[in-house]
């Protein structure tokens, strides 16, 4: 049985290290983190974004954990393979290189990387070396919607442990198909497996994830356990969210990874109206239509032209080379387009978006009416910012 520790939380600058030490003692932090250990903190350092856009884990968790293994005796390193920016640049506009500046840490970019056997579907896989030489890994995600894994939490955290080159790379071989997409992250969950997943959700992320496009929200919470996954399930519960409706959940299950059994220590919150992204299927059906129906019924990016700075970043990211441009706007070829979304997570002035075509969304009503499917758990939502953390 699994266990998963609950704190209400703010970002108390002086209440927020301790209630964080207490739970990190409380998972046995003090055995997990030996004396002379080298452990990797692996926050989610998307790209540069200050703490209020809820965008990367916050600079007083990452400062909080770290000095934490510091007083263990550890040796301590934050790393991530940030999807656009360096890591100088992700770090001083997050606020963690000023949190963390008279810390005895190294702060370095995933780089070299090794390959390892994971088995069917995808044989091997090549994960940062730092990730898998770190006597202790632990994992500091940040709660946020996605666009295309509906939530970005525990496991999903772990695909930065990918280094950066190479992700377009498995966004490309895994293309449309979610489930494959999913069985990936599980995969590298298997090879990386943190022995500690603190999830910072104080000031969280609805909406249009895990980028600019989403909307902050203040859930004031903190979830943490030895097993990622767990961490994963309770949010889901938190959340309102049919458990398997996370892919990663579904698929750590099938893998002998998850046996659904876990204790909540603490008051689970209960949110309401949380703000999910539209999830509608890419392809189904006979292969023959799944063209048509990539191009005029599932989900796309957009980009609002008043907003566009043409700064590149997106068609320079795009793993299927699916967006050009030219000096007024950007452009989308959907027949090429794979629906990873990285595109709005990358650009930094939220000018991109996921919207549904015409077709698709009458396709969907008819759906929805046809099988009375309730779509409160999973539906897009026109909602404005909630309230800060206090």
């Amino acid at each position: 049985m699994s266990r998963v520790i609950v704190e209400t939380a703010t970002y108390d600058p002086v209440k927020l290290p301790v209630q964080i030490h207490m739970i990190l003692d409380s998972l046995g932090g003090r055995d997990i983190i030996r004396s002379g250990s080298r452990v990797l903190l692996k926050p989610n350092l998307l790209a540069p974004a200050p703490p209020e856009k809820a965008i990367l884990t916050h600079p007083l968790v990452v400062r909080a954990v770290a000095r934490y293994a510091l007083a263990c005796g550890a040796t301590v390193q934050i790393s991530d393979s940030p999807a656009m920016g360096s890591i100088e640049r992700v770090l001083k506009s997050s606020g963690i290189q000023d949190a963390i500046s008279d810390l005895p840490v190294t702060v370095r970019a995933f780089s070299a990387n090794r390959s390892i056997e994971v088995g069917e579907p995808f044989q091997r896989i090549e994960i940062a070396e730092d990730a898998l030489d770190a006597d202790v890994v632990i994992n500091l995600p940040k709660l946020k919607t996605h666009g295309q894994m509906l939530l970005t939490l525990g496991v999903k955290n772990l695909f930065g442990c990918i280094v950066g080159y190479r992700k377009p790379e498995w966004h490309l071989r895994t293309g449309v198909d979610r489930e494959r997409f999913a069985q990936l992250l599980v995969h590298i969950y298997r090879a990386v497996r943190p022995a500690i997943t603190l999830l910072d959700g104080i000031l969280a992320m609805e909406g249009e994830g895990p980028g600019t496009g989403g909307t902050p929200r203040a859930l004031n919470v903190i979830l943490a356990s030895t097993d990622a996954i767990a961490v994963d399930h309770t949010v889901c519960q938190m959340l309102g969210l049919p458990s398997e409706r996370l892919l990663t959940n579904r698929f750590a299950a099938q893998m002998g990874l998850a046996d659904g059994l876990i204790e909540v220590q603490g008051d689970l919150p209960q949110v309401q109206d949380f703000c999910f992204p539209e999830m509608t299927p890419l392809v189904f059906g006979p292969r023959i239509f799944h063209g048509w129906m990539r191009k005029h019924l599932i989900q796309r990016p957009a980009t609002a032209s008043a907003t566009c700075k043409l700064c590149g970043e997106c068609w320079k990211y795009c793993p299927a080379k699916a967006i050009s441009h030219d000096r007024h706007r950007v452009a989308f070829d959907y027949d090429r387009c794979i629906r990873c979304y990285c595109c709005l997570e990358i650009c930094p002035h939220g000018a991109l978006h996921a919207e549904e075509p015409r077709f698709g969304k009458i396709f969907r009503r008819v759906v929805d009416r046809l099988t009375a499917t309730p779509r409160s758990a999973t539906a897009a939502c026109s909602m404005g910012p909630h309230s800060s953390p206090r």
